[in-house]
């Protein structure tokens, strides 16, 4: 495809307004229409950001010819059904993470981009950061060897949504955000690491999810707080790869030492970047000027404009410049691993892929 490719944007709040805000920088992206029930705000946003058609039924917005891709920036539990639908109509679908409430219900998504010959995608920025674009160099030129060990990891010492003092309750209600933690943070790092792994099948996960830091009473109250804000997982992967997972909103830590891969030639550690190795019969720990090699990758690599963030992909992508990413299935490998978490604390015990999928339950809001 040649010349813009026209984009709506369903959900105006913080996340659609984070999303227009990239497309800013991203020439080929026409913003042609936006939706919200909040019929104000979506005109004021409109204004705002030069997009000539306001709506607040998204259906409408599908209508509209001009539109060849929309952006899906709603609560999680709204990912699927609008996502579904937009693809029924004809339309590529962008959304922000996780890709929906729970694994059944990003299955369909999957299934639906498949039987309507869509393309499907979630937002998952910092697969486009320096670190990432290094460690995939590393392990694609050989220098991890065979990769057998990855720990997805990353703390807040206390940044739960809401009852800490920022963002709304709608994170922290699972009849609105589904999960806590694991679907908030958790999406990007674990996605990261699968993704550094090529995405491989997960076979069993054991873990368990915890809400047991102190809070605002009053807050907890109004914010109907029922999330988890730490999950713990233990993944085997197909391969003979093991992933190892910690996620925390809350915890009495003095800070996470980052998300890490190991091979039988070296290890990676995503941040602050390093590679480690034996050289020499010395163990050596290794830095890079990553924002120096960013800098010369962009001056001789023609297609390192689409990798500057997950809308540029995106854009670049349904142009056919460049192969889209498979965004989508790392969403859906990751839900599997989380609801695993979920499904091995109810049952007190490891259980498999299949098991997991067998008792996933829609969470999405019916329309």
């Amino acid at each position: 495809m040649s010349g813009n490719v026209g984009i709506g944007i369903i959900g105006t709040g913080q996340i659609g307004k984070a999303h227009l805000n990239r497309y800013r920088d991203v020439p080929d992206a026409r913003i042609v229409a936006v939706c919200d029930v909040n019929k104000d705000e979506a005109a004021r946003v409109a204004a705002e950001y030069k997009v000539p058609h306001v709506f607040t039924d998204f259906r409408e917005l599908l209508a509209l010819k001009e539109i060849q891709a929309v952006d899906v920036c709603l609560h999680n539990n709204l990912h699927a059904p609008v996502a579904i639908a937009a693809m029924q109509a004809g339309k590529d679908v962008f959304c922000e993470k996780p890709l929906a409430g729970s694994y059944t219900d990003a299955h369909r998504m999957v299934e639906t981009a498949h039987s309507t010959g869509r393309r499907l995608a979630m937002q998952l920025n910092n697969l486009f950061s320096n670190e990432t674009l290094a460690a995939k160099r590393l392990i694609d030129e050989g220098h991890l060897g065979s990769i057998y060990y990855a720990k997805s990891s990353a703390y807040r010492r206390r940044g739960r949504p809401y009852v800490d003092g920022y963002g709304t309750s709608s994170f922290v209600q699972k009849n609105i955000a589904a999960a806590g933690a694991l679907y908030d943070m958790g999406v990007y790092h674990i996605c990261q690491v699968l993704y550094l792994l090529g995405n491989p099948a997960v076979l069993t996960v054991s873990g368990a999810a915890h809400q047991q830091t102190a809070m605002y009473e009053q807050r907890r109250k109004d914010g109907k707080y029922d999330v988890e804000e730490l999950g713990i997982g233990f993944v085997r992967l197909d391969g003979g790869v093991t992933l190892f997972i910690e996620e925390a909103w809350a915890i009495h830590f003095g800070g996470t030492d980052g998300s890490k891969i190991a091979g039988s030639k070296g290890g990676v550690t995503l941040h602050p970047f390093s590679y480690h190795t034996t050289m020499a019969d010395m163990e050596m720990d290794a830095v890079f000027s990553l924002d120096q090699a960013r800098t010369r990758w962009e001056r001789c690599f023609p297609d390192m404009p689409a990798y500057k963030h997950t809308q540029s992909h995106w854009t670049a992508a349904l142009q056919g410049r460049v192969p889209l990413i498979p965004l989508a299935g790392l969403g859906l490998n990751m839900m599997l691993i989380a609801e695993g978490i979920f499904l091995s604390q109810k049952l007190g015990r490891e259980v498999t892929a299949d098991e997991v999928r067998a008792h996933s339950v829609s969470t999405a809001v019916s329309l």
